[in-house]
């Protein structure tokens, strides 16, 4: 059998063998959900992504024979590395067919590359941020896959264990919980006690709202707030704010998106905020290679503008801490689950959250929740 090659991705041509490789290993794949091309462009480009403001990546093909069969990015985020005390090279949109010298011969790279750079470790899969998708997937390969998450064929992880030397850095879980037929008893009492007792209420944005009005920079200061202390975060910048409000509300349906607002305070402080999406999994996977060219737009569109799902995606639920134990989120489940209830959702997703999270868990209780899915992020020295 002939010899790995590694070759680092220098232009327009290599990006899209990268980006490529993807589609083709996973078209056959009941569950994996494949991401827009645009969005993987963007993602990947200096010159768009923001988050090379405090970024640094290089990423690789690892071909046989002339053909790919793996790729691999390596990323430092020097703000992360900063804030958690660590000197660690990321490992990301990492993908390889099964074949133990591919897989070792992409790490070895990645970890090469952080060692030049002055790196003692490797970790992943990350991203850049916590807005990329992160984590191996080691439980759920029969689960459909999200289009915010990884999904991944279950030789991965046993790969992982194979090389050796890779321990647990963190796991994350994530559950399927029903959309009741009514709003949970506890969710209504609490909802109806702390608007009274605290003067929380439900704030409905609009498109003025975000773009005249500031909702959009004060939604993210929450997440900010809220996901600060939360494994490997960095929070985000200015530029990367105002880049997600340009990409992501436009598209959004706004009454899936609720704000609770403390009205004790002047300027109605934000305590907290559920994002919700219709989940385009289904959609997704009927655009061929990632396009929404030629037919792939329309199933897009019937199920972000026609809600033609089943399912929903609670992408972002943040409540500031000092309204934690007041119960702010149930004030968000209960403006939420009569939407769902419209839209005929039956199902929704929850995304990562690590498994240490206990708080954010026990809010699913009244939703019947279920851990379908659990996901790694690894770690190993380098040398």
């Amino acid at each position: 059998m002939s010899a790995i090659e590694i070759r680092k991705v220098t232009g327009k041509r290599d990006l899209e063998a990268f980006i490529q490789f993807h589609y083709d290993l996973y078209r056959d794949s009941a569950y994996a959900v494949p991401n827009l091309h645009s969005d993987e462009v963007m993602t990947l480009s200096r010159d768009k992504n923001a988050a090379f403001e405090f970024c640094e990546a290089d990423y690789f093909l690892a071909l046989r024979d002339g053909k790919v069969v793996g790729r691999v990015a390596a990323i430092i985020n020097s703000r992360a590395n900063s804030k958690w005390n660590r000197k660690c090279v990321r490992f990301g949109w990492i993908d390889f067919i099964d074949d133990i010298e591919v897989s070792r011969a992409l790490l070895d790279t990645v970890a090469q590359w952080g060692k030049e750079r002055g790196m003692t470790h490797i970790v992943g899969p990350l991203g850049f941020t916590d807005m990329d998708p992160e984590g191996m997937l080691t439980k759920g390969f029969d689960q459909l896959g999200t289009q915010f998450t990884i999904y991944n064929y279950p030789y991965y992880p046993e790969h992982m264990e194979r090389l050796g030397g890779w321990e647990k850095d963190n796991d994350y879980v994530e559950y399927r919980i029903d959309v009741p037929d009514v709003i949970p008893e506890k969710y209504a009492k609490i909802a109806d006690m702390i608007t009274k007792r605290y003067n929380l209420r439900v704030k409905k944005i609009t498109r003025r709202d975000v773009t005249e009005r500031g909702y959009g920079q004060r939604i993210f200061d929450v997440i900010n707030a809220t996901f600060k202390d939360l494994y490997g975060y960095s929070e985000m910048t200015p530029r990367q704010i105002e880049q997600y409000i340009k990409m992501y509300f436009p598209v959004l349906d706004l009454s899936l998106v609720t704000v609770i607002e403390d009205w004790n305070t002047p300027d109605h402080k934000i305590a907290g905020v559920g994002v919700t999406v219709p989940s385009m999994s289904r959609a997704f996977q009927k655009c061929r290679n990632g396009r929404l060219l030629p037919f792939g737009w329309w199933h897009v569109l019937r199920a972000l503008k026609f809600h033609k799902t089943r399912s929903v995606d609670l992408v972002l639920i943040g409540v500031l801490p000092e309204y934690r134990s007041k119960g702010a989120n149930s004030l968000l489940f209960a403006d939420l689950i009569p939407r769902y209830w419209k839209y005929g959702f039956e199902y929704g997703e929850t995304q990562v959250e690590m498994e240490t999270n206990y708080h954010v868990q026990s809010q699913w209780g009244p939703l019947n929740p279920v851990n379908h899915k659990r996901r790694r992020c690894y770690v190993k020295a380098i040398g």
